[in-house]
């Protein structure tokens, strides 16, 4: 690597300093996080084995969605990828929809991963405040983001690392107990397992669909690859292999993973509000499981939190350069960071620590339910984009990408049923209904918000009308 590439600025004014192997790292650790590590356990509890088909359904969709983003990415690499193409593809008031409510979606994760992280803390360290962890490590992960892009890659590429390790070697142990039989578990331990207790589907299919919500949630954030675009030194090369190394990571990492947990120990000893992971090493018998897992956990909900930070810097700068957010979003500092919109976003975080100290145990369930909402509505955006994109390529008025996505649009068209059926399941629970109730909330505001900025420039509902009827 050349001291050139390192300082190389994008068009955007950003530093492309995010190397290959840590944009393939940020791609694989978005794909493991806290809906893993911890919400696995409702899902099993639910569904009993066919959740590992879930998240392989689940899985595939995702895959459809993550080339659609890589076929546009390929097409423009900018960062802030999904508003960027919802403002083309679909018009302006699309992509400042897009643009605010990803925004909002990593900082009620960030509120929720925060807290989380603060309590896993409470594990080792009972007697410090839950709200003295979650401001330590609030103000390091803003100094991480703040100093420059090159340090935080570099510690998503180690926070990611640990997951992977930690995942790798939880399926190579169970293995060893399902072969050799060593352990605690080794003589109850058994591939059939996962039908013998009430079949596949103990709970009936309807259960199992139900579950989809979840699962998706687990998912949030693979998509992180396309925000990293403006800052990545070869996006040519580096995107195409994140992207493609996406169904071997969904396959070790969550159907791998949960088919061995699953086979170690039989599904009905899973419950919810508990790690699936550190109740099937605890059932092994391997000592320090429970601290190693939660160490692991607790990476995972810090690694969310960085993830969220650099994004919403990046989102709002964006919004700032179309005119749809305050003009000091759009400054970068001395280090090539959007400083003002991570700060804003980090104190409104900070916020929500405070939230989620007083408010009862279901708030963070509803902050993630908030999230998933968030995270659907920006897929469905990559999505119809993507079938706008691939229009205009056909009939000749755009130039085709370097990284087609198979099949063209259909598997667009088949990932976005996917979602809007994942939606209609949640309108359906009443736990997770909540956040349609917010969803709603949240569309009145951008509503007036978008209202009130036609208002003070006429311009700006029409400023990339040439653009959008080229696209058609």
């Amino acid at each position: 690597m050349t001291s050139a590439k390192v300082t190389e600025a994008s068009e955007e004014g950003y530093e492309r300093g995010l190397g290959s192997r840590q944009v393939q790292m940020i791609a694989i650790g978005g794909a493991i996080g806290v809906g893993l590590f911890m919400g696995a356990g409702a899902n099993i509890a639910k569904a009993g084995p066919s959740i590992i088909l879930m998240y392989a359904l689940a899985g595939v969709v995702i895959f459809f969605i993550m080339r659609a983003l890589g076929e546009l990415l390929l097409y423009r690499p900018v960062s802030g990828s999904f508003a960027e193409y919802a403002r083309e593809f679909l018009g302006p008031f699309f992509g400042f929809v897009t643009g605010w409510t990803y925004w909002l979606m990593w900082v009620v994760t960030g509120m929720a991963e925060l807290t989380a992280a603060a309590i896993y803390i409470h594990f080792w360290f009972p007697g410090i405040p839950q709200w003295v962890s979650a401001l330590v490590f609030l103000v390091v992960l803003f100094g991480v983001n703040l100093i420059s892009v090159k340090i935080f890659g570099e510690v998503e590429f180690w926070f990611s690392m640990i997951k992977v390790t930690a995942i790798i070697g939880m399926i190579v142990i169970g293995l060893g107990v399902l072969t050799l039989g060593f352990s605690d578990a080794g003589d109850t331990a058994a591939v059939s397992n996962l039908w013998s207790h009430d079949g596949f589907f103990p709970n009936g299919i309807g259960s199992s669909l139900m579950t989809l919500q979840g699962v998706m949630f687990a998912y949030l954030a693979v998509e992180l690859v396309g925000v990293t675009a403006g800052e990545s030194e070869n996006p040519e090369k580096t995107l195409p292999k994140a992207v493609n190394t996406l169904p071997w990571r969904i396959i070790v990492f969550y159907v791998g993973a949960l088919l061995v947990i699953l086979s170690v120990v039989k599904w009905t000893e899973f419950s919810a509000g508990e790690s699936p992971f550190v109740h099937a090493f605890g059932k092994i018998g391997i000592p320090l499981a429970a601290g190693i897992v939660n160490f692991v956990v607790l990476t995972a909900a810090l690694s969310s939190c960085n993830s969220g930070m650099y994004s919403t810097g990046r989102m709002l700068r964006g919004l700032a350069a179309n005119n749809e957010a305050p003009k000091a979003f759009a400054r970068l500092n001395a280090r090539r960071t959007p400083a003002v919109g991570i700060t804003v976003s980090v104190a409104l975080m900070g916020i929500g620590v405070i939230l989620n100290y007083v408010v009862p145990e279901k708030a963070f369930a509803y902050v993630t339910s908030v999230a998933t909402a968030a995270g659907i509505w920006t897929w469905m955006m990559i999505l119809v984009s993507h079938i706008r994109y691939r229009r205009a390529v056909d009939a000749g008025r755009l130039r085709a990408s370097s990284f087609p996505a198979p099949g063209g649009a259909l598997f667009s068209w088949v990932a976005l049923a996917f979602l809007l059926g994942v939606t209609v399941m949640i309108a359906a629970d009443a736990d997770a209904r909540v956040c349609l109730y917010v969803a709603a909330g949240w569309a009145v505001a951008l509503g007036v918000g978008w209202t009130v900025l036609k208002k003070g420039d006429p311009a700006i509902a029409d400023r990339d009308e040439d653009r959008f009827e080229k696209v058609g």
